[in-house]
C-alpha cells in the first residue's frame, strides 16, 4: 500500500515546525488517519501535541543521521501502523540521502521549503550547496518573516536559477502572505525558426526543455554540445549529444544527454564538441526502453571548439 510523504525542508528556524503543527491541527488535513512525523532537526519550537484533533499522531525523532536507513524508517512505519507520513527534514543533511532511505511504499506527495527571507542570501552565499540541493525538488518555496519591502528580486533569481517550476511565498509578520509573480523570460526565442542556444544558456534550455517538452516537438534548435557514446544506439546513425550540468556544486555534475540521428554520426568520436542543428520529435527508441522520448534529427552537425565554460551551470 502506498503511504504518502509530505516532506519538509531548510534550515534552523525557517519556520518548518510552525507550518507542520498547524497543519497538523488542521482537522481537513489531520482527518484521523494515522499520522507519522518524522522529525531530523529540534529547534526552538516544539511540538504541541495537546493541539491536534486526535490522537492519532506519533513523533519520531532521529536525531543521528545513521539512523536514517531504509530498514529504520520501515520498522518506525509498521511499528505506527503510519497512513501518511510528514517529515521534519534537516537543513544541514542532503536530500539524496533521505531520499535513498524512504521504504519503498513512502512515495513523495509534496514537497516544500522553507527559509527566513531576511537571512536567505547570506544562507546561500554561505552554503550554496545546501541552499542548491534544497531548492533542486521542492515544490513551494516559503520565505517568511519577510519585511515589507525587501529585495524580493535576489531570491527569485536564487531560486529560479535552480527551479522554474517551485512556485514562491513570502510571508510578511504581519502573516500576510504574497505569492511570487515575478515573469522569468527567457534568454532565447521558443518560437524563433531555428532557436538558438548561447553557451552559457545551455542549464537553463536543458531544464526548460525537460519540463516543458511538447514545446519543441517539431522545432528547430542550434545548440554546441557534447557527443557521447551509448551501446544502445547506432553508431553510424546515431549518437549522444549534451552538456555535463553542475546544478549546486562541484560534486553534483552530471552529463544529460539527448539522442540525436545524424547521416555523419560515424565521423564523431566520443567526448568531441560538434555544433550542431537539429529538428526535435518523440519517438520510441530503445534508448528508451522503447517508450517514446526527445530525439534530435540533425540537420548539420559539425566539430567545433570547447565552450569557454565546458559545464554548464544552473546557478
Amino acid at each position: 500500500m502506498e503511504i504518502p510523504v509530505y516532506l519538509f525542508t531548510g534550515f534552523l528556524d525557517s519556520g518548518k515546525t510552525k507550518f507542520i503543527q498547524e497543519t497538523l491541527e488542521d482537522v481537513n488535513f489531520n482527518n484521523g488517519e494515522k499520522i507519522l512525523l518524522v522529525v531530523c532537526e529540534e529547534g526552538e519550537e516544539e511540538y504541541n501535541e495537546d493541539n491536534f484533533p486526535g490522537d492519532n499522531v506519533d513523533i519520531v525523532y532521529i536525531e543521528d543521521k545513521e539512523e536514517l536507513t531504509k530498514q529504520n524508517l520501515t520498522a518506525i512505519s509498521q511499528k505506527s501502523g503510519a497512513q501518511r507520513v510528514l517529515i521534519e527534514y534537516n537543513g544541514m543533511w542532503m536530500l539524496d540521502e533521505l531520499y535513498s532511505a524512504l521504504p519503498d511504499e513512502w512515495l513523495v506527495y509534496q514537497e516544500m521549503m522553507f527559509a527566513e527571507a531576511m537571512n536567505f542570501e547570506n544562507y546561500n552565499a554561505n552554503m550554496r550547496p545546501l541552499v542548491g540541493d534544497k531548492l533542486k525538488s521542492c515544490e513551494m518555496c516559503v520565505f517568511n518573516r519577510a519585511k515589507k519591502g525587501f529585495d524580493k528580486m535576489a531570491i527569485h533569481k536564487i531560486v529560479r536559477s535552480v527551479s522554474r517550476r517551485a512556485q514562491i511565498a513570502y510571508e510578511y509578520e504581519s502573516g500576510e502572505v504574497e505569492y511570487d509573480d515575478i515573469e522569468d523570460p527567457l534568454p532565447f526565442d521558443k518560437n524563433a525558426p531555428i532557436i538558438e542556444i548561447a553557451d552559457d544558456d545551455y542549464g537553463l534550455w536543458y531544464m526548460d526543455f525537460a519540463e516543458n517538452t511538447k514545446d519543441y516537438i517539431g522545432k528547430t534548435i542550434k545548440v554546441r554540445a557534447l557527443t557521447m557514446r551509448n551501446k544502445l544506439i547506432n553508431a553510424k546513425s546515431e549518437i549522444i549529444v549534451g552538456r555535463q550540468i553542475m546544478t549546486c556544486c562541484a560534486d553534483d555534475i552530471t552529463y544529460k544527454g539527448l539522442l540525436c540521428k545524424a547521416n555523419n554520426a560515424q565521423d564523431f568520436a566520443q567526448g568531441e564538441w560538434v555544433l550542431l542543428t537539429a529538428k526535435i520529435s518523440f519517438e520510441k527508441h530503445r534508448v528508451y526502453k522503447d517508450d517514446k522520448g526527445p530525439v534530435l534529427t540533425a540537420v548539420s552537425m559539425e566539430k567545433t571548439v570547447s565552450p569557454e565554460k565546458p559545464v554548464a551551470d544552473l546557478l
